[in-house]
């Protein structure tokens, strides 16, 4: 990653982007104090101040691009070992542009990296953000929650086959149901001339129509006339 957390810990500043000593000042100072604080106090306060570095981290990379040549610019991605990994602070910069490190502190940087990288899923949750007094990992969760689109119950495949207590399976042709009962008519009315079974003329006539479909059968229609 970008962000050297571990000895970047930034206090917080009024201005959103500040230059490359003041951020590395901010974090030395910062660092040092967290080391005499221990225990639980210590957990609290080390996971605000990394959503705050990774912020003013983000905003102060952001500035450097605007203000540097192209040539400049690439030159302190390499020189610091950013190339390729500057678009995800590049993307948390603009996402949050109307926001300062302080108003997102409470926020799990993982969240922080999860609305930026799927700004375009989570708009109505970041423009919710501005309306809220204070901005709170629970809040945010709520409206994630609250705007999430439900997913659409995928139809299930219409299916004939049923299995068996051994494991086998049938087929099962679902209820027909017409209201001139003419399939229904039909097929009993064959099945008591013929002697056959409901399975065997329904097999004959399956087998029929697939013959038509593959071109075995053509249809005639002969004029009576």
């Amino acid at each position: 990653m970008i962000t050297q957390v571990q000895s970047v810990i930034p206090t917080q500043v009024d201005s959103k982007a500040i230059t490359k000593s003041e951020f590395e000042q901010y974090a030395q100072e910062k660092a040092n104090a967290l080391k005499s604080v221990g225990g639980e106090k210590f957990s609290l306060l080390s996971l605000a101040d990394v959503t705050k570095t990774i912020l003013h981290h983000a905003f102060w990379l952001a500035e450097q691009k605007q203000k540097l040549s192209l040539k400049q610019y690439k030159k302190l991605l390499v020189d610091r070992g950013w190339m390729g990994e500057e678009k995800r602070y590049l993307k948390i910069a603009a996402v949050f542009d109307e926001f300062s490190p302080q108003d997102l502190a409470q926020i799990e940087p993982l969240t922080v990296y999860q609305l930026a990288n799927n700004s375009n899923k989570y708009k109505q949750v970041i423009d919710a953000l501005l309306d809220l007094s204070t901005i709170t990992q629970e809040a945010v969760r709520s409206l994630i929650k609250e705007h999430r689109t439900p997913k659409a119950p995928k139809p299930e495949k219409p299916s004939i086959w049923r299995r068996t207590k051994n494991g086998g399976r049938y087929c099962q042709i679902p209820a027909i149901h017409e209201e001139d009962e003419r399939t229904g008519v039909t097929l009993q009315r064959m099945m008591d001339t013929e002697g056959l079974s409901a399975q065997q003329i329904v097999a004959e006539a399956i087998a029929l129509r697939q013959a038509y479909q593959e071109g075995q059968l053509v249809l005639i229609n002969e004029d009576k006339n």
